[in-house]
């Protein structure tokens, strides 16, 4: 790999950026300045960025609660995006898995990892995505049947089959949803085309990834390897 592209990789700035350091003889290679942007380098070795030591991962998963006003994008000229919440030094291929709208909270990955992010998303592998949301209505056992049954919301086919559990019934309602897709604005064109209203939405997992409630909104940590490994169990199983 060359060494320009493994420090691009590893969020040390842009290509322009890192060719700058290297030529000013701030990147070293087990100890001795390398100043050609184009040197062969193998991951396992010993770079360092004035004077501090870049290991190479291949792979990185974060774990962000997502708060409500920004939106799942890697930029955006309006809104701040959720990438604006990791570390400013970041690698430049992370991205999103999937999208939360603006104004829903909670679980969001973020990586690399192009293989694990389709399997999540796909329809086709059938992977649980769980929310909690705050109703406007009186939600009832109707609603479940319906949503068992699948909903037509202006698409070219109904939903999938989800499954709703009532948690408090009421002028305002509280439930549990777990859908197996993520068509736009989905479980908000469910409930009204149920009738209802959604006031609040968050998401509390995906698949075998579940939120960390001890980040607050807006906050993250890399995941666990037994949260990676039970991610890729679960993507294979599917």
């Amino acid at each position: 790999m060359r060494l320009d592209k493994f420090l691009c990789d590893m969020g040390m700035g842009t290509r322009s950026q890192v060719k700058q350091k290297i030529r000013k003889g701030q990147v070293t290679l087990e100890g001795a300045a390398v100043l050609r942007p184009e040197f062969k380098v193998e991951p396992g070795q010993q770079i360092c960025v004035d004077g501090e030591s870049i290991l190479y991962q291949e792979m990185e998963y974060y774990m962000l609660n997502k708060p409500a006003g920004c939106i799942c994008a890697r930029t955006d000229r309006q809104f701040p995006t959720v990438m604006e919440l990791l570390p400013a030094r970041k690698r430049t291929d992370l991205s999103p898995v999937g999208r939360l709208d603006k104004d829903t909270e909670g679980l969001l990955l973020i990586t690399n990892d192009g293989q694990l992010s389709h399997r999540l998303l796909s329809p086709r592998y059938h992977v649980d995505k769980t929310y909690y949301a705050r109703i406007q209505g009186c939600v009832t056992k109707d609603h479940i049947k319906a949503f068992e049954e699948g909903l037509e919301i202006g698409e070219d086919r109904p939903t999938l089959p989800a499954r709703l559990e009532i948690l408090e019934a009421g002028e305002c309602s509280q439930v549990r949803v777990t859908i197996q897709e993520g068509k736009y604005h989905q479980i908000k064109r469910m409930f009204h085309t149920a009738g209802c209203e959604v006031l609040y939405l968050k998401r509390l997992s995906m698949g075998s990834l579940v939120l960390d409630e001890s980040l607050k909104p807006g906050a993250y940590r890399l995941l666990t390897q037994e949260e990676i490994d039970a991610l890729k169990g679960r993507a294979e199983e599917t």
